[in-house]
């Protein structure tokens, strides 16, 4: 009697402690994608912001550029703007056990906004309701791979060689591509881009969860991996939805 009251005990316990990692798992979650959202409304608001005093719109189309245009799009300065996110990216990876908590955040806001400043130009080149009507098929596919990365019993790790390679061949392609012009090669790199970042959406929020239960009680190195995690869903939807873009866009 005494051994059936213990076991009860240690199931009650046991059961009480695996609903605390999973209601943190929850919290953690909600923070990664909180972040995530709340960076692409950023990046949506300096991008349109940045179209509207760049260029000089005349029926519906581009007509020229404003100074402030030709000034940031029109010079030398466009190749600092396109590479910047880049630069960003660098230093919140290689940065983040150095920087604090506020500071991260910090350089995450202001990633987003620069993301936005080189995003721009997708107001004069795709119409608006093409960019809206991509913007919605992004959104639905993220969150439906997003929700079987965190819900799977498979393990996605397998796929993450297989993924990186992939990334790595589209990043040599499209450098490439730069030089060539070719319209073959800009579609492979779409089509097997698409296919890439939708596989990435799941594989990376699988390694978040994973992540939080592997060093869910090391404080503020969580807080920091939410912020983490955002950068890397943002990427994920952000190269997905320019990628469709480049398939299913209506061009001005």
């Amino acid at each position: 009697m005494a051994f059936e009251n213990l076991r009860t005990q240690a199931q009650v316990r046991t059961g009480a402690y695996a609903g605390e990692i999973d209601e943190g798992l929850r919290a953690h979650m909600l923070r990664v994608y909180n972040y995530m959202v709340s960076g692409l409304v950023v990046t949506g608001l300096v991008a349109y912001g940045m179209f509207s005093m760049s260029f000089v719109m005349e029926g519906g189309q581009v007509v020229g550029l404003t100074s402030l245009g030709a000034a940031v799009y029109g010079s030398p300065l466009k190749w600092l703007v396109m590479l910047s996110p880049l630069a960003f990216i660098l230093v919140l990876s290689f940065g983040i056990q150095r920087m604090s908590f506020g500071t991260l955040q910090i350089v995450f806001w202001v990633f987003a906004a620069a993301m936005g400043v080189s995003l721009a130009t997708i107001f004069a080149t795709f119409s608006g309701e093409s960019i809206a009507r991509v913007f919605f098929i992004t959104a639905g596919t993220f969150a439906a791979m997003s929700i079987w990365g965190y819900t799977t019993k498979r393990d996605l790790t397998k796929m993450g060689s297989f993924l990186i390679m992939g990334l790595i061949g589209i990043i040599i392609a499209s450098v490439v591509n730069i030089f060539i012009g070719s319209s073959a090669i800009q579609f492979a790199v779409s089509v097997i881009g698409v296919i890439v970042f939708t596989l990435l959406t799941a594989y990376d929020t699988q390694r978040i969860k994973n992540n939080f239960l592997e060093y869910r009680e090391h404080g503020e190195a969580v807080a920091k991996m939410a912020i983490m995690g955002a950068v890397s869903l943002y990427l994920d939807f952000i190269n997905l939805f320019m990628l469709l873009l480049s398939l299913f866009g209506n061009r001005n």
